[in-house]
């Protein structure tokens, strides 16, 4: 699998993915307390009736969390999250069968049993760092995988975060991190700098205006932008305006080679996705 195939192209247990336009991982959260719409979802109806939704609207990945991990969450056992997501699986991959099925998850057992459910992609906002068994899942289960940045826990993160530089301590640990994946074997991987998991307001903007330096590395890149404090902090928060600024900060990561988007509001970001195509 060449290098040019792994940025273009996820291979996903018998799907394909095509990455030479943006797509959209739509958030399906089964959560209780997540920071935008926790409680919608957390019941096998609703959350099939969002996820009809959202592939109806554009989506191409279903992204399924089961662990809210905003900034002072309170950390679940791996037994509860699992019971939360074990029935949606199989559901969304009956329903949807011609649909990618990733999982938020940052636990190795999770991974390894979503994967045998049905899931294709995991999508690890530790990068590893909170499951030191996940690599070596992830090289044995032989799935696409999002690398994510983080610094601390999200209990933590966000008390004071502090950095010489975050552009460049986001690269390097990026960088690292694809390194020892690399050495397991493991290719399909896509970035993910992180924005709001350990960064301030200023932390966060620098790492959007500095979007390029990831998305010349030879993997696809993902942005998790949507409705976050980044947003509400500097556009305001309202619901519409919320949603505004979503959509300007999502337009500057299409600028910068971002090919993956991952929203709460799929319609509107596809409507992003059109027009940013047809200029």
């Amino acid at each position: 699998m060449s290098a040019q195939d792994t940025q273009l192209h996820l291979f996903c247990r018998g799907l394909v993915l095509d990455l030479s336009c943006p797509v959209i991982m739509g958030i399906l959260n089964l959560t209780p307390d997540s920071f935008y719409d926790g409680g919608k979802y957390n019941s096998t109806e609703n959350a099939l009736l969002h996820a009809r939704k959202m592939v109806e609207e554009g989506a191409k990945i279903i992204d399924i969390g089961a662990v809210s991990t905003r900034p002072g969450a309170h950390v679940i056992s791996a037994e509860e999250e699992w019971e939360r997501m074990k029935a949606i699986i199989p559901l969304l991959k009956t329903n949807f069968p011609g649909m990618v099925l990733s999982v938020d998850t940052y636990r190795a057992a999770i991974a390894e049993k979503a994967i045998a459910a049905g899931a294709h992609i995991i999508n690890d906002i530790s990068g590893g760092t909170l499951d030191d068994k996940m690599f070596e899942t992830i090289a044995a289960l032989n799935v696409p995988y999002v690398l994510m940045h983080i610094k601390g826990t999200p209990e933590t993160m966000q008390k004071n975060p502090v950095y010489e530089n975050v552009v460049e301590e986001v690269k390097q640990f990026v960088e690292e991190r694809i390194t020892k994946l690399k050495s397991l074997g493991v290719k399909q991987i896509i970035l993910d700098p992180g924005f709001g998991f350990g960064k301030t307001l200023e932390h966060n903007y620098q790492l959007l205006n500095s979007l390029e330096i990831f998305t010349a590395m030879n993997f696809p890149v993902l942005a998790g932008l949507s409705r976050k404090s980044m947003i509400t902090k500097l556009y305001g928060g309202e619901n519409q305006e919320t949603l505004a600024g979503t959509i300007e900060v999502n337009k500057i990561a299409l600028q910068k080679g971002v090919q993956i988007l991952r929203v709460h509001d799929v319609r509107e970001t596809m409507e992003l996705i059109n027009n940013f195509q047809d200029k």
